[in-house]
């Protein structure tokens, strides 16, 4: 099934430079869709936000195994 997607034209110009030679505009914006969500993924893993280091870690389980 395909559709029309409404763009300007300086937004079309934008996706054909991402494409290679016989890429359609749906090849391009499907490998630009993936990457963006690979991309997601390592930031959200990469993300340590939260996050104590280890030895900070052990240390409070230390004391709480002291007590």
């Amino acid at each position: 099934m395909t559709t029309t997607l409404s763009v300007t034209e300086e937004i079309r110009e934008k996706i054909k430079e991402f494409g290679s030679k016989g890429e359609t505009y749906s090849d391009i914006l499907a490998r630009l869709i993936e990457a963006a969500q690979e991309q997601q993924l390592r930031t959200l893993l990469m993300d340590t936000g939260g996050t104590s280091p280890v030895r900070d870690a052990l240390a409070r389980a230390r004391k709480r195994w002291q007590k």
